[in-house]
């Protein structure tokens, strides 16, 4: 469960000269296989107690070829990172499904695959191929109350957020080079995440920088627990993450400004990945790799960015299109701050205020 320092110190290196490449969407991936039932049922989730399909999760245990056909779909697109297919496995999450004593499985599994085609990768390339678990931010918020009529309810419990995440870290460390928090709509999720994963890697010893992307709602240019893009970030700086950024709810065209105003405000790297614009009537996305590759581009012309890749609606052909677009562009400048983490000789893992 050693750090790859070997691995951390190439991406470090790849990071001060270019802009690195993050992966797609999972879910427009496995819509466009079109799977049915079957594939996610198995012996092992034969006590869900509601229909799988749409459980991506799941897709770790019961149809594994799927999951590394989209890894690899990725990589050969140009991506420098793989993203667990861990996004619910948790066991609040997977409580819909009466799957929550599946959870630690699904996300040491989905971490175990991500690590099995990143290392293929490797040895095809010659580059580095990092696996960043995915930890989502579960289907229940601590900002907000479900019930309209009762302001103070909450579904969960800050404990019981914090021990879910927890649970999700142990489960994939083994197996993956960063933690992503990401999808960030109520930062005081994100809290119990990152309080969770430094606790863990404390107790452990097993250090692991950390990605952290938030998520702006709509129009008003906040997350749904309220926050600006400023306050989002002067709420989880303390976790000294090694990048910082923005995903999801927006496309590029709407997400650029608060993108900016990150890239104002961090001392880390930024990274991005908007989705193919908004969703149309019928729910899908229309945006053409070629569109949104072409705000990206000018993200990185601009030194808005470190990372960048897709959300809902992007596709293997998107990533590769952001990939070329990128392509000889130079990384975000951190300024006159020392990064607020490093990899080569990383220190242990501090929270400050």
């Amino acid at each position: 469960m050693a750090l790859d320092q070997a691995r951390l110190d190439a991406i470090e290196a790849e990071a001060e000269k270019r802009v690195l490449i993050m992966d797609g969407a999972w879910g427009t991936e496995f819509q466009r296989m079109g799977l049915a039932d079957g594939d996610y049922e198995s012996e092992a989730v034969a006590h869900a107690t509601e229909r799988l399909k749409g459980n991506h999760d799941v897709l770790n245990l019961t149809a594994p070829k799927h999951v590394r056909a989209v890894h690899r779909a990725y990589f050969d697109a140009g991506a420098d990172f793989a993203a667990t297919n861990t996004f619910s496995a948790t066991t609040i999450a997977q409580g819909d499904y009466g799957l929550e004593d599946m959870a630690d499985e699904l996300a040491a599994e989905g971490a175990r695959i991500a690590r099995e085609i990143a290392d293929e990768y490797e040895r095809i390339t010659g580059e580095p191929k990092l696996v960043l678990g995915a930890m989502g931010p579960t289907n229940k918020t601590l900002s907000l109350s479900p019930d309209v009529n009762n302001p103070g309810y909450r579904d969960v419990t800050f404990d019981d957020v914090y021990r879910a995440y927890k649970r999700q870290a142990a489960a994939m460390a083994p197996h993956m080079d960063m933690f992503l928090i990401e999808t960030i709509f109520d930062t005081l999720n994100a809290k119990a995440a990152i309080k969770a994963v430094s606790d863990y890697m404390e107790e452990s010893g097993h250090r692991r920088p950390i990605l952290l992307s938030g998520t702006i709602t709509d129009a008003s240019g906040r997350t749904l627990s309220g926050q600006t893009t400023e306050a989002f970030w002067h709420s989880v700086r303390h976790a000294r993450p090694w990048a910082v950024g923005l995903n999801c709810a927006l496309g590029a065209g709407d997400l650029r400004q608060y993108v900016a105003t990150l890239a104002k405000v961090a001392d880390t790297r930024v990274l991005a990945y908007p989705n193919a614009g908004l969703p149309n009537e019928f729910g899908a996305y229309d945006e053409t790799p070629e569109q949104t590759a072409g705000h990206l581009q000018e993200w990185a012309g601009s030194k808005l960015v470190n990372l960048v890749g897709g959300c809902c609606g992007t596709t293997q052909d998107h990533i590769r299109a952001i990939a070329e677009g990128v392509k000889g562009a130079t990384p975000r400048p951190m300024g006159s701050n020392e990064p607020v983490l490093r990899l080569s000789g990383l220190e242990p893992f501090q929270l400050v205020g």
